[in-house]
């Protein structure tokens, strides 16, 4: 059995700009595909292609966030994996529906009888909470492999192999705990992440998801620095870092 204590966040698409030939910006500065692309679509509401202010991309994506016409960041979408996060956890991200696409493990078809189950940042680091914290989620896995098990039987009268076993895991997997570890696709445009992160990032949410969006912004801020300058990261006054945003809900 694995015990999880992070979560890990894979950047796996990202947005590819093809500037059209007959309207060409006049780029300052380094940028990537993506904060072009959200000031090529800014650019178009007024035609300002020759950027008469003599902006660079950071700068005029930062004009934007500071004026909070958001609308133009919804073209960049950035595609994660994110891996080592708890049902629970999962179960809150998927909240957020705008401007977001999910596709996540499947408990029903994916055989758990080897899960790995996420430990709360409330109980890492205690020795008596994570000794009864790992004797709960031993015995929840022992009762999910002795049910997968007994249904199996019960369902031996089903002929086709992948279907009893389907049958047999969605009744098991009632017993598995919400700490039991989950893999799931997140897309999102760049407002949606900026929404999430804002919610997500602060003191008053729970830890595990906290964790997670730390974990998100760390890519994602990697990946297009511009959208992301005003975020700044510090220590909570429970021991965790924290985050907050300078513009809000662009």
């Amino acid at each position: 059995m694995e015990i999880i204590n992070a979560p890990r966040v894979t950047l796996i698409a990202r947005p590819e700009f093809l500037e059209p030939d007959h309207l060409p910006v006049q780029w300052k500065g380094e940028s990537t595909d993506g904060e072009r692309l959200a000031e090529f679509a800014g650019r178009i509401c007024y035609m300002s292609q020759n950027n008469p202010a003599g902006r660079s991309t950071a700068e005029y994506l930062a004009n934007i966030l500071q004026q909070g016409h958001g609308s133009v960041f919804e073209h960049a979408v950035y595609v994660v994996l994110i891996e080592g996060i708890s049902r629970s956890c999962s179960h809150e991200l998927v909240r957020h529906r705008a401007g977001f696409g999910y596709s996540q493990l499947s408990q029903r078809y994916v055989d758990e009888s080897q899960a790995a189950f996420v430990m709360p940042p409330a109980v890492i680091g205690d020795e008596r909470l994570e000794r009864e914290w790992l004797a709960q989620v031993e015995s929840a896995q022992q009762a999910y492999v002795t049910a997968v098990e007994h249904l199996m039987e019960k369902y031996a009268w089903v002929k086709d192999k992948t279907h009893r076993r389907k049958m047999a895991r969605e009744a098991a997997r009632s017993v598995l705990p919400n700490a039991t570890e989950v893999k799931i696709v997140v897309s999102a445009n760049i407002r949606a992440w900026r929404t999430m992160l804002e919610l997500r990032l602060g003191e008053g949410a729970e830890q595990e998801i906290r964790r997670m969006a730390l974990a998100c912004l760390a890519v994602l801020r990697q990946q297009a620095p511009a959208f992301f300058h005003d975020f700044e990261t510090y220590d909570a006054g429970d021991g965790m870092a924290a985050g907050r945003v300078g513009f809000h809900k662009v």
